[in-house]
C-alpha cells in the first residue's frame, strides 16, 4: 500500500508501575507508525500461588487496538509492575511467521528473560552460523533471537554479565529493551543509529523509541539514552534515584551515525529525537529545499494565479510548510494549500475487490481537491521517492484536476542504496533512482511530473545541523553509499549485482 521506506519496529518499556501493561499499551499505540503488522507485551511479576517470578505475554498480528481489544488481557493476564512492548514491521516473506512477533520470551538457567529489538544486526549471518554449529535450534527468522541465544550460551556467571557478553558480540544498529525478573535494561548501539529516550512518571522509569509515547502517558522526558549506553533500571534505581549506566565502545573506530531518515520520514513530527523536535528539523529541511530550488527557478509558466505548494499528507506536511515559508521570505509569491486529502481509515489490509491495481489503492488513500488545483502551477512536496509507483499515480491524479504545471520536490536526496541498519527498502533494482542511474529528468518523465528536484545530501545535512547544532554524526548511507559500520561482503554483493 505504501511506497515508502519502513522502519522495522517501535519499542516501549516501563519499570515500577502498578499498571505497567496499560501504559505500555498506550505507548505502543503512539508508536504505531513504526510498525503495523504485529504487536506484543510481556510483563514481569511474582506469582504468589506458584511462589515464582513469571512473565505473562500477549501478542498477535494486527494493530495495537486490535491485538489488545479485550480488556481482560490487562486485568487478568498482563499483571506486574514492569513491562516491555513491541510494534513490528517485517519484510513480506517473514510477515506470516507468528514466531517472529516480539517481544521474545525465554526461561533459562538464570531465570526469565524477554527482549524487544528495533534495528538490524549486520553480523547476523556469521552469528547464526556460529550458533548453529553449536547445535542451537532457531524458532524464528529474526536476528533478535540471536541475542537470546548468545545470552543463554554465555559462560559468564551473572545474568547481567551474560547480557553484556552478548552485547559485545553483536554489530550493527540496535535499540534493545530486556526485561528480567528484577531489571529493565535499555541498550542503544554504540553508533546510535536509532532513537531511544528515557523518561520518568512519578516513581516509574520509562523508555521508548520516541517521546510521543511519553506524551500519551504523561511521562516527563529526562534525556536521550546515549549511543553505546546500557541503562540498568532496578530496585537499586528506586533507592539511588537514577539508573546505573554502562558503556559499549564503537567497533572499528566508527563514530556516531544517527539515521537521518528518522528526521525525514520515520518519526512523528510531535516527537523529540536525537535531541531536537522533529517538526523543527523538517521545517528546516523544507527551507533548504527552497534555497536549492526556489519557485522562480523551477517554473517558467506565468499566470494570474499564485503558485501553490501542497504536500503528500501526512509525513511531508511540515517540510512543505517550510518550503512555502522560505519562498515567501525570499519574495517568491506562493501559497500553501491543501490539495490532497488523505483517508485515514484505510488499513494496511485493505482489499480492492475486482481490481487490485496500485492505482485503485492509491485512490482509496488519497483524493484531490479539484477546486484548489485547477489552473494552478502546483509544487508538490514529498519526503521521499522509493519505487516511484505511488508518485506516478499521485501526479496523474493531480493532472486530472487540471493544473497548469506539476513540479515534484523531494525533501531528501535520491535513495540509491540499500540500508543495513534497520530500514527496509525494496531491492536495489526496484529503487527508481537506482534504475535510472540517478538521471533526474528520466525519473521525472517516469512519474509524469513537469520537473523533479531532490534536496542534495549536503543540503539535508546542513538543514539538520542548523536545526540541531548539538546533534551528533548522521548516517546518510542510503543516499551516498557510505556505510559507517562495516557491512558483510555478502550483503554488499547483493547490492552490487544491481548497481
Amino acid at each position: 500500500m505504501s511506497d515508502k521506506p519502513h522502519d522495522y519496529c517501535g519499542i516501549f518499556g516501563i519499570y515500577n508501575h502498578p499498571e505497567a501493561a496499560v501504559h505500555t499499551y498506550y505507548g505502543l499505540h503512539a508508536l504505531q507508525h513504526r510498525g503495523q503488522e504485529s504487536a506484543g507485551i510481556v510483563t514481569s511479576w511474582f506469582d504468589p500461588e506458584k511462589s515464582i517470578p513469571v512473565m505473562p505475554q500477549h501478542k498477535g498480528f494486527g494493530l495495537v487496538l486490535n491485538v489488545f481489544e479485550n480488556q481482560k488481557i490487562f486485568t487478568e493476564k498482563l499483571l506486574g509492575h514492569a513491562a516491555i512492548g513491541h510494534n513490528r514491521y517485517s519484510t513480506s516473506g517473514a510477515a506470516a511467521n507468528a514466531q517472529n512477533i516480539q517481544p521474545f520470551r525465554v526461561h533459562y538457567k538464570n531465570g526469565n528473560l524477554a527482549i524487544a529489538h528495533n534495528g538490524n544486526l549486520t553480523n547476523a549471518a556469521a552469528l547464526r552460523k556460529m550458533l548453529e554449529e553449536r547445535g542451537v535450534i532457531f524458532q524464528s527468522t529474526s536476528d533478535t533471537e540471536l541475542i537470546l541465544h548468545l545470552i543463554s550460551h554465555s559462560d559468564k556467571s551473572t545474568q547481567l554479565d551474560q547480557i553484556l557478553d552478548a552485547l559485545g558480540q553483536i554489530e550493527g544498529a540496535y535499540c534493545l529493551l530486556l526485561l528480567t525478573d528484577e531489571k529493565l535494561i535499555a541498550v542503544r548501539d554504540p553508533n546510535g543509529f536509532r532513537p531511544l529516550v528515557l523518561g520518568k512518571k512519578d516513581e516509574s522509569w520509562v523508555v521508548a523509541s520516541e517521546t510521543c509515547a511519553f506524551d500519551i502517558n504523561q511521562v516527563e522526558l529526562i534525556r536521550d539514552i546515549k549511543p553505546g549506553e546500557v541503562l540498568i533500571i532496578d530496585r537499586q534505581t528506586m533507592e539511588s534515584g537514577m539508573p546505573r549506566s554502562l558503556h559499549l565502545e564503537p567497533i572499528h573506530g566508527t563514530g556516531d551515525s544517527q539515521c537521518i531518515f528518522e528526521y525525514v520520514y520515520f518519526s512523528r513530527p510531535d516527537s523529540r529525537i536525537f535531541g531536537e523536535n522533529t517538526d523543527k528539523v523538517r521545517r528546516k529541511i523544507g527551507k533548504y529545499l527552497a534555497k536549492e530550488f526556489p519557485i522562480p527557478d523551477v517554473t517558467s509558466t506565468r499566470t494570474d494565479k499564485v503558485p501553490i505548494v501542497i504536500s503528500v499528507p501526512d509525513s511531508s506536511n511540515t517540510a512543505a510548510l517550510g518550503y512555502a515559508h522560505e519562498n515567501q521570505k525570499q519574495g517568491n509569491d506562493c501559497k500553501y494549500e491543501i490539495g490532497l486529502i488523505r483517508n485515514h481509515y484505510v488499513g494496511r489490509t485493505f482489499i480492492s475487490p475486482g481490481q487490485a491495481s496500485r492505482d485503485v489503492k492509491v485512490r482509496t488513500k488519497f483524493n484531490t481537491v479539484k477546486g484548489v488545483l485547477k489552473d494552478r502551477v502546483v509544487f508538490l512536496v514529498d519526503d521521499s521517492i522509493v519505487r516511484g509507483t505511488t508518485s506516478a499515480h499521485l501526479v496523474n491524479m493531480i493532472r486530472n484536476a487540471g493544473p497548469k504545471e506539476i513540479h515534484f520536490l523531494v525533501s531528501s536526496p535520491p535513495i540509491m542504496h540499500p540500508c543495513y541498519y534497520g530500514m527496509d527498502f525494496p531491492s536495489p533494482e526496484e529503487l527508481i533512482a537506482n534504475v535510472h542511474r540517478g538521471n533526474i529528468e528520466d525519473i521525472a518523465r517516469s512519474i509524469g511530473a513537469d520537473s523533479l528536484h531532490y534536496l542534495s545530501p549536503e543540503g539535508l545535512v546542513d538543514a539538520v545541523r542548523e536545526a540541531n547544532p548539538e546533534g551528533r554524526g548522521f548516517c546518510t548511507a542510503c543516499f551516498t553509499g557510505k556505510y559507517p559500520v562495516p557491512v558483510s561482503s555478502r550483503m554488499l554483493k547483493e547490492e552490487n549485482e544491481y548497481y
